[in-house]
This record gives structure tokens, C-alpha cells and sequence, in this order.
């Protein structure tokens, strides 16, 4: 057993192991920078096209509260302007298609969140909804006079909270009733039958409409350009708790006196998302799935359909990459969609007829999100390897990135007298031959030729990729002396379904093959010293961790966050009861239950021989904690340096900005005692 070394964070935070390099910058990133850093996003131009609205979030340390605050910057460049009160939180910035207000969701007083305005010509923000739950999304009409609202059935304490105002005092729940099969999900709770739909209101009659009914959830809502009717996504099957098949409807945005039925415009199996009408009312544009049997696995393509539900044409099925987002441009020739390829994540468009695809905006700029203008032009959230998430403005005809200008430089003064690692895009060939890409994000003031600790970081999903854009944890390890590993194992997107689908009832299968790849090609490569590796990763990279500890003694640690060890105690106890049913069956069949077993990292602990911590949030709906308590009473029992890190209230991913600083203090904690 080693002693507990206790470090302080102030030691933590100096730059380490460049002492003899006095022409090395000492100006690091530190963890106290994260509550320093806006995160932009949301991006959405005016109808002039003159000004660019957006959001920026930032983790208040004094309040210990995330908030976020609209701004406003000219689409001609200049000097940004804040649109609210950075005391309110607020998101979703929405102009109005007349241009005399920006309208935004706001939850002030105590109150759910509702939708406020503030007029171009000034003064106070005024509230225009007031509904008992919160409003969850609204979109403005084409004519500026309704809002559509996407609203969760009211709870009888929402209810009765609305109507008493501040004389309402809270009485203790009622208990959870439970009869679906989805009855949990992350960030949530246990589930009932109160389910999301859409309503209409009418600003100036004050008057708020329902248009969908029934035991379904609808979302995704948008207005046709002519404002007559609404495309929405809903799973209506029979039994939709079993299946993640979703379809595009459509109905009329006016109500009748008696509710209408929507009309069903795609009929895969799949999960056909994101509709986006055509300037015309003629077509939709959409993502879908058109191999129900891969779930989750699957690739996801852009498909244009009529909005009569006569016909669909999917316009990317030989592509075999993910799409997402897309949107029609302003005269109709093109869909615009991002596009995930080998690292990337481009802004591309295609002609809604199908044919060839031009990526516009690609390499080490990664679009995140985007709202194409009236004009043509598209306001666009990018991001590269030292540049966290900013809004640039596409000209229209810019075609080869050279008319990408960026608008926001939110992080700009922060960063600038910051060295941050080099980041390198990386190829190998895994054990079985099979090609890999990944990121290796180099030590801040890298000196060529010397080798360093290096952190093998495995991403979460396993659906998701790597690709260039700025990574605060890898930068922050990067700061202190770390050669960080960013492989995109089989298991990932970005490079096909097949490749994705690889490790299908072989979880730490393929993709340890591959990560171990990854870390000796950065030790082939000078970059990594073979004695001084650890391992990390949260969600499904926690889950792949545990797998790495328990098949190799390569890593002197281990971080494993919100992770799973024993399979079939998640069955019936997290969310994705669709996930297990499908890829591995109902435990109490002997076949399957053999699968579940045989994959889990709980049946090989008795290998672990790496220090190594374990974190989780109490709350988590996604990774229960019992796994990350189950994993270290086993190594506990065992005497395997280890200790469990439990947050309290959290979800799947940790929020509170005083955890998160403890976070990341004890990533360097551990890494620091056992790798330096």
C-alpha cells in the first residue's frame, strides 16, 4: 500500500518539469481559467442580416451557478453588445421575422422559465408567456404575431404553484406511479405519462392554443414559411417505448374546434429527425436512419421528403457519414447539414435533388451550429484547436473558407498570453490491421525530443468522435507537462457504420485493440514515456478504462468517471433499457446473459493492479453510481490503491461550477502523485 500524498492545488497549478528552460513561457492554463472562459453559442442572424445574437455561458465560482447572457455582435464587425441582464440567465435568442424584437427564455423570480422580448428600439425586457411549467422551446410565426411553445404537461404542483402565486406553499410529492417501460431518464426522473406537445399563442389576444394531443412526445416543431402549418418529430408507434423509431408529421398551425390529426410524412422504422422546410412549403428536409437493426450504431443521412407525405428521397445513403442539423438555403437551391468525416465536423450542402457534395467549411474549423440567413449569408459556430466555440459569418458565395470572418472574440484576451499544446492529427494501424485515426495534443512548450507522462483520454458515447476543436481537459493536462491521447477507437463516428458497428456485443473488444494502438504509436512517435501512462475517460470512456485496467498493467493510474462495471445491474436500473434489449438481449436468458458477463469488466477485477479514482454524480440516471461503488469496493477489498469521489445532486455530467473545480483538482491530484 503507498501513503496518501496530500498536494495543494496552488502546486498543482505551476507549470512542471520545464525549470531548465528559460525561454519556455510560464504562463499556463489553470483550472481557475474554466470559470473565466464564455462558451459561446446559439448563433442567430437578424432578418436584415446586420446584427448576429448568440449566448455566452459561463460557470459563476462566487454563485456557484452556471448563467448565461445574450449578446448581440454587427454582422460588419465591432464591438459586441450585451442584450441582457448578466444577473438572469437567459438563452435561446429568437429574432422576430419583422425585426422589432429579439425574444428569449428567462427564468426569473423563482418562476419556470418563460418567454421575454426586448424591442430594437429599446427599454426593459417584457414577459409574453405565462404558462405554470416551463417553457421548454417557442419559435416565432413568419408574421411575428404568435409564438409556437413546446410544453411538458403541468404537474399538479405546477398547477396549483400558478395559480396561488406566493401564497403556494409546497407540499410533499406524490408518490411515483409507474406503468411504461421507459420509465427513468437521466436529468429527469422516473417518468410518468405527462408528455411534451405543442401550443400556439397568440400574442396580442393573449390566447394559448394546444395543437398536439395523446400519450406521445412530440418536438423538434417548426413553422412552414408560410406559417399554415407546423412539421414536428414523434414516435407514435404502438409500442414506442421499445423502439427508437421516429417520424416527420405535420399540422395546421390554426386549431380547429375539435383537435386535428397530424399527417404522417415519413414512414421508415427509423429515427427520421430535425425537419426543415424548403422556402417553398413543398419539401422537408431531415436526417434519417435507414438501418433500424444497427440502433444506435446506425448512420444517420440527409433525406428530402414532400410535405403532402408522398415521397422521400434520402440524398447521402452512399456517403456512409453522420449528418446532422440541415437546413435549406434562403432561395432553395441547396440543403445545407453538417457533416462528420474522419475528425471533422464540416458545414456542407448538397442540391435537394441529390448529386455531388460540396464541403464549404471543413478541416481544423469545426462547425458546431449554424442558422443560415435570409440573405444567403450563415452565421456559424467554429471552433479549432486553440480557439474555444466563436460565431463567424459565412458570406454568401464564400465557398472555400476564405470568406469565414469572425465576428465574436469572446476568449480572445483571456487566451492570448496563454501557450496552450500543439494538437497533431495522428494515423496508425491497430493490432489487427485496421486503420485509426485520433489527436495527440502535445505538452504546452513541447521540447522535440524529450518524452513525457502521457494520458491516454478515451471519449464518452461510444458514438462520437474526436475532432480539431479546442478541449479545456486536454489543454489543462497539456499545461502540466502531459502528452494527452485523443484515439477514436472502433466504436466511434465519423468513419462509417461498419466501423462504428464494430464493437456491437464486444464492448472492450476492437476498441481496446485500438486505444493501446494509439498510445504506442505515441510512444513510437518520441512523444510518450513507457513508464510514466495513465488512463482516463468519462461516460463510455470510463466504461472502455475499466476494461484497459482490467486486461493490461501498462498505466501507473486511472480515472474512471460515470462508469459501468457489471452489465446486468444496469438492466432495469438506468435508462436504456431499449439499448440492452436490443444489442444484448433479457439477462435472464442463458445466450444473453453469457453476453453480459462475458463483456463485463466486474468479472476481471480481480487483474487490476492500477491506482486508480473513481468519480460519479449521485443523481445519474445515464451510469448509475452503484457501478462506480460496486468498482471500488472491489478494488478496496483488494487493496488496490483506489477512492470513490461522489457528487452530490449531479447527473450524468457534473455541473456545479465548485464541483467541477474540485473535479479537475483531483484529475491533477492523481495524475500528478502517480505520474511525476
Amino acid at each position: 500500500m503507498h501513503c496518501v500524498l496530500f498536494v495543494t492545488l496552488t502546486f498543482l497549478l505551476a507549470p512542471v518539469g520545464w525549470a531548465e528552460d528559460a525561454d519556455v513561457p510560464t504562463q499556463r492554463l489553470t483550472i481557475d481559467h474554466l470559470f473565466r472562459l464564455g462558451n459561446v453559442s446559439d448563433p442567430r442572424l437578424s432578418p436584415e442580416g446586420d446584427w448576429i445574437a448568440y449566448t455566452v455561458d459561463r460557470d459563476d465560482l462566487d454563485e456557484d451557478e452556471g448563467r448565461s447572457r445574450a449578446w448581440m455582435a454587427p454582422s460588419a464587425g465591432g464591438a459586441p453588445q450585451p442584450l441582457t441582464a448578466l444577473e438572469e440567465s437567459s438563452s435561446n435568442p429568437r429574432w422576430s421575422p419583422d425585426g422589432r424584437y429579439l425574444a428569449f427564455l428567462s427564468a426569473r423570480d423563482d418562476k419556470p422559465a418563460q418567454v421575454w422580448r426586448l424591442s430594437r428600439q429599446g427599454g426593459e425586457a417584457e414577459q409574453i408567456t405565462d404558462t405554470p411549467q416551463a417553457v421548454m422551446d417557442f419559435e416565432w410565426s413568419p408574421d411575428s404575431t404568435k409564438l409556437m411553445l413546446l410544453l411538458q404537461d403541468p404537474t399538479d404542483a405546477e398547477l396549483a404553484a400558478h395559480e396561488q402565486g406566493e401564497g403556494y406553499e409546497e407540499k410533499a410529492p406524490p408518490p411515483h406511479v409507474i406503468d411504461r417501460q421507459q420509465f427513468k431518464l437521466d436529468y429527469v426522473g422516473y417518468l410518468d405519462r405527462r408528455r411534451t406537445h405543442i401550443h400556439v399563442l397568440d400574442i396580442a389576444a393573449k390566447s394559448l392554443a394546444q395543437l398536439t394531443f395523446g400519450d406521445y412526445d412530440d418536438n423538434e416543431p417548426a413553422w412552414s414559411p408560410d406559417g399554415s402549418r407546423i412539421a414536428f418529430t414523434s414516435n407514435r408507434s404502438k409500442d414506442a417505448d421499445s423502439n427508437y423509431n421516429t417520424d416527420i408529421w405535420v399540422i395546421d398551425a390554426k386549431p380547429p374546434p375539435e383537435p386535428a390529426e397530424p399527417l404522417q410524412i415519413t414512414r421508415g422504422l427509423g429515427a427520421d429527425e430535425s425537419p426543415a422546410w424548403s422556402p417553398d412549403g413543398r419539401s422537408i428536409a431531415h436526417t434519417t436512419v435507414t438501418d433500424v437493426a444497427a440502433m444506435l450504431y446506425a448512420t444517420s443521412h440527409l433525406a428530402v421528403s414532400a410535405s403532402d407525405g408522398s415521397a422521400t428521397k434520402v440524398l447521402t445513403e452512399g456517403l456512409d457519414r453522420m449528418i446532422f442539423q440541415p437546413r435549406f438555403s434562403s432561395d432553395g437551391r441547396y440543403v445545407w447539414f453538417l457533416l462528420e468525416d474522419s475528425g471533422e465536423q464540416s458545414l456542407a450542402r448538397i442540391k435537394p435533388a441529390g448529386g455531388k457534395i460540396e464541403r464549404v467549411v471543413r478541416g481544423e474549423d469545426v462547425v458546431r451550429q449554424y442558422h443560415v440567413g435570409g440573405k444567403g449569408e450563415i452565421a456559424a459556430l467554429v471552433s479549432r484547436p486553440h480557439l474555444p466555440p466563436e460565431v463567424f459569418l459565412l458570406e454568401k458565395g464564400g465557398l472555400d473558407g476564405r470568406k469565414l470572418q469572425q465576428k465574436t472574440f469572446t476568449n480572445r484576451d483571456l487566451l492570448a498570453g496563454i501557450t496552450l499544446g500543439d494538437m497533431k492529427k495522428v494515423a496508425f494501424d491497430s493490432a489487427d490491421g485496421t486503420s485509426i485515426e485520433g489527436f495527440v495534443i502535445l505538452p504546452a512548450g513541447y521540447v522535440e525530443g524529450r518524452r513525457y507522462p502521457a494520458i491516454l483520454d478515451i471519449h464518452g458515447g461510444p458514438q462520437s468522435q474526436y475532432d480539431w476543436s479546442f478541449q479545456f481537459e486536454a489543454q489543462l493536462y497539456a499545461a502540466q507537462g502531459y502528452v494527452v491521447v485523443h484515439p477514436n477507437p472502433r466504436g466511434s463516428t465519423g468513419y462509417g457504420q461498419k466501423f462504428c458497428l464494430a464493437i456491437w456485443q464486444d464492448w472492450g473488444g476492437p476498441d481496446f485493440e485500438d486505444v493501446m494502438a494509439a498510445v504506442d504509436d505515441a510512444i513510437a512517435r518520441g512523444w510518450a514515456d513507457p513508464d510514466r501512462l495513465g488512463v482516463s475517460g468519462w461516460s463510455y470512456g470510463g466504461i472502455l478504462t475499466n476494461h484497459v485496467i482490467t486486461k493490461t498493467d501498462r498505466f501507473k493510474a486511472a480515472i474512471t468517471g460515470a462508469s459501468e462495471v457489471l452489465y446486468v445491474v444496469n438492466f432495469g436500473h438506468d435508462q436504456y433499457q431499449r439499448w440492452w434489449m436490443q444489442e444484448l438481449g433479457p439477462p435472464w436468458e442463458p445466450e444473453a446473459r453469457e453476453i453480459y458477463e462475458r463483456m463485463s469488466p466486474f468479472n476481471r477485477v480481480d487483474r487490476i493492479v492500477t491506482p486508480t479514482l473513481i468519480l460519479g454524480g449521485e443523481e445519474d440516471w445515464n451510469v448509475p453510481i452503484i457501478n462506480s461503488e460496486q468498482l471500488y469496493l472491489a478494488l478496496k477489498l483488494r487493496g488496490v490503491e483506489t477512492q470513490l469521489v461522489v457528487y452530490p445532486g449531479e447527473y450524468h455530467g457534473i455541473a456545479r461550477p465548485s464541483y467541477l473545480k474540485d473535479l479537475y483538482g483531483r484529475y491533477l491530484d492523481w495524475f500528478g502523485r502517480w505520474l511525476k
